[in-house]
């Protein structure tokens, strides 16, 4: 397997473990809670660099990512026809956020706390998740891609 855009991957999930993401969840967060903000972190992360980065590379980036998040979900024990049928799953809710964050900068804070809440599973303030996000796009578009390649990135937004 390609190694090249390990990076993006350990920064997604590094920023999925960000504990301020879940201080407002009522109950405990769970493991698809988790699936899902690393599809929202990718799908930002996407819609800010396909702007100014040729279509080629980002579905690289698009293949090796889903690549590493499969064999994440192997690593926990599922079966493989379990596997598929949760790829497509996955591959269809991330399609979605993609869809539904299409125009994030210009939508209300309360249409983005629809979004959000239409892809969690449990009801959550999601203030904290809206201020959250809007600082990762900020900081996406401060960088660019090569500087999310080449290393792992500590900031916490």
């Amino acid at each position: 397997m390609n190694n090249k855009y390990i990076n993006i991957y350990n920064n997604l999930v590094n920023l999925t473990r960000n504990k301020e993401l879940y201080k407002n969840f009522f109950q405990q967060d769970t493991f698809s809670d988790r699936l899902i903000f690393f599809l929202f972190h990718f799908a930002f992360f996407l819609k800010v660099f396909k702007k100014n980065n040729k279509k080629d590379i980002l579905q690289e980036i698009y293949d090796e990512i889903f690549k590493y998040f499969e064999l994440t979900i192997r690593e926990i024990g599922y079966g493989d026809v379990t596997i598929n049928k949760k790829m497509k799953n996955y591959l269809n809710i991330f399609h979605l956020i993609l869809d539904q964050i299409s125009n994030w900068e210009d939508e209300s804070d309360s249409s983005k706390s629809r979004i959000l809440s239409n892809f969690l599973d449990t009801e959550i303030k999601t203030s904290n998740l809206i201020i959250y996000f809007d600082n990762y796009i900020n900081n996406l578009s401060n960088n660019t891609l090569n500087f999310y390649i080449k290393g792992v990135v500590k900031d916490k937004f």
